[in-house]
């Protein structure tokens, strides 16, 4: 299934753009009439942290679009020049206002059809102290029993809280990888 984007000008000179297989390639490009460059589109990193203290899940109440009003993990987009823990422990300073430790890696999701792979690790407080940032309208512990499932914003968070749970009754976390096969609609007005 295609579901990239068509890109119509170079991102490094502006020229026009024609759409074909490179030679040596299997997919279809956008490259450049004018200078030959072949744009590629990469999957995007989300990064978060699955935050444990006191038998309790730290969640953040989204304050901004998608999925506003939804609880999540805090996570979002890694940046370039920074690992992947890094981004997850700045995610979770700017969204939950938490300084957290890294314990390890806990869950890879691929998410093909919108081109995101979450990567979440495991982490605990530094300090008992968190606050919203500008993208949550709200901070909370949950005890493992009062995860509001129902109102979890994404199927990636939703998915990697119920293996959190599920491993944490028999005894020790472990790191997953799962492949989350979303649907195509092609819906229009």
């Amino acid at each position: 299934m295609e579901t990239s984007r068509k890109i119509n000008f170079c991102p490094i000179c502006g020229g026009c753009t024609k759409h074909e297989i490179p030679d040596g390639e299997e997919k279809e490009r956008a490259i450049c009439t004018i200078c030959g460059k072949i744009t590629y589109e990469n999957p995007k990193m989300v990064v978060g942290c699955l935050i444990e203290h006191d038998n309790k899940i730290l969640l953040c109440k989204r304050n901004i679009q998608p999925s506003y009003g939804l609880w999540t993990l805090p996570a979002g987009y890694m940046e370039i020049g920074e690992s992947a823990t890094e981004g997850a422990i700045r995610e979770t300073w700017e969204e939950a206002g938490a300084k957290v430790k890294v314990i390890s890696p806990f869950a890879q999701l691929d998410i093909p059809l919108i081109g995101q792979t979450y990567l979440i690790f495991l982490a605990k407080m530094m300090t008992p102290h968190f606050s919203p940032g500008p993208e949550s309208s709200e901070c909370k512990l949950f005890a493992l029993d009062d995860i509001p499932y129902e109102s979890l914003s994404f199927s990636s968070m939703l998915i990697t809280l119920k293996l959190y749970l599920e491993d944490i009754k028999v005894g020790k976390p472990k790191f997953h990888y799962l492949l989350i096969n979303k649907r195509y609609y092609n819906l229009s007005c």
